[in-house]
């Protein structure tokens, strides 16, 4: 009963107007009558436990935390709830009363900031190691490589100062200087093929205006008109055949170009890398020669394990890359036999026969080779893409 009482005072929803007023009961008497009703029901049962609530009731107010007072009564909007938290605020203030937050609410606002603050905490210090994980690895990337550059500058100067001693490939050596040899007389014969095809493609271009302007004065000139006639129908002739020699001669260009600067250039990039390898090979070999010339302690031996480690893979990359070298002339060598036989083939047949005026022999060359010439005016943009 006492329970009943307590539970419908605790949770009484008093009816305001629109001015705040009450309309019935109000708040202080309301609570004033269910503190006479529990502290009769105490005298009789006689505890004094309960005394003690009741008492505390009357000097606090009941707990009015979940209680909310409804505008316009029962079934009021959600607009007209008002939360009396605030309002017993005020009254205890006013009172004079200081409000003590219970035990259970402390641990429940505690145990929610650890769920929220868990998880960014977790979240910052995630990020945080990896920060420091990507700077870690940074500066052992920069140490191992200035340790790598002064291991191969020191062994660089010592070479061209006749002091170190450096691996030498006798054959390997020799026929990489035979290449370089071959790509700089290859690209002499592409700069003067280059400049035979700008020469020919500038007599073709003033035959070409030659025989236009024979075939305009046979037109305005009646005593000289076959004369003239003639003449423009021997350079439109040659223009024609000039042109179809143009055709060989681009096609052999774009071979030896592609010969010179990309076969060949990609044969000396590898060589290249090779080189570099060769130049740490010998860096980390002269390395491990000095530890071993040392004395042999515990922090010496260490050194001189590490090194060893450090030699082998070296070893192992100057190896590798020297087979791929190798490998890579040879099949630079058989390249280079099939596309120049062709090549040669082609530019002597064209050459021959344009200035032997074998009209036939020319086309049937550029057939040969399956070269297909442009038809004139292919190289200008259509009125479409002018527009």
């Amino acid at each position: 009963m006492a329970d009943s009482i307590m539970s419908r005072a605790a949770t009484m929803e008093i009816p305001i107007n629109s001015n705040g007023d009450s309309r019935t009961i109000p708040e202080d008497d309301g609570l004033e009558q269910a503190a006479k009703a529990q502290w009769s029901l105490d005298e009789k049962v006689g505890s004094a436990t309960e005394t003690r609530d009741l008492q505390q009731v009357m000097v606090s107010g009941p707990n009015l935390n979940e209680t909310s007072i409804v505008s316009g009564g029962y079934g009021g909007t959600a607009e007209g709830i008002i939360p009396t938290s605030s309002i017993k605020d005020l009254r205890m203030k006013a009172r004079g009363v200081n409000i003590v937050p219970s035990h259970s609410a402390a641990s429940r606002i505690a145990s929610q900031s650890a769920i929220i603050s868990g998880p960014n905490m977790h979240q910052a210090g995630t990020a945080e190691e990896a920060t420091r994980g990507v700077a870690v690895e940074k500066l052992d990337f920069m140490r191992k490589w200035g340790l790598n550059t002064y291991k191969c500058t020191k062994q660089m100067i010592s070479e061209r100062f006749g002091r170190g001693s450096r691996t030498v490939d006798l054959e390997l050596e020799a026929q990489i200087e035979v290449l370089r040899d071959t790509k700089r007389k290859y690209e002499n014969v592409l700069r003067l093929a280059r400049a035979l095809t700008n020469h020919f493609y500038s007599m073709v271009q003033t035959q070409h205006a030659l025989g236009d302007t024979f075939a305009d004065l046979s037109q305005k000139s009646p005593e000289l008109r076959d004369e003239f006639g003639y003449n423009a129908e021997t350079q439109k002739l040659l223009c024609k055949n000039g042109e179809t020699l143009l055709g060989a001669i681009n096609f052999f260009v774009s071979s030896i170009n592609t010969l010179v600067n990309k076969t060949m250039e990609d044969t000396l990039l590898t060589i290249k890398k090779y080189e570099d390898a060769r130049l740490e090979y010998d860096a980390y070999r002269a390395d491990l020669e000095e530890l071993n010339l040392g004395p042999r302690d515990a922090v010496t031996m260490a050194r001189i394990e590490a090194a060893q480690q450090q030699y082998q893979v070296q070893k192992d990359k100057y190896e590798r890359l020297r087979n791929d070298v190798t490998i890579k002339l040879k099949f630079l060598e058989e390249n280079k036999v099939k596309v120049m036989h062709k090549q040669l083939l082609l530019f002597h047949n064209a050459i021959s026969a344009y200035f032997a005026g074998n009209q036939q022999q020319l086309e049937q060359t550029l057939k040969q080779f399956n070269i297909k010439l442009k038809p004139p005016g292919a190289d200008k943009p259509s009125w479409l893409e002018e527009q």
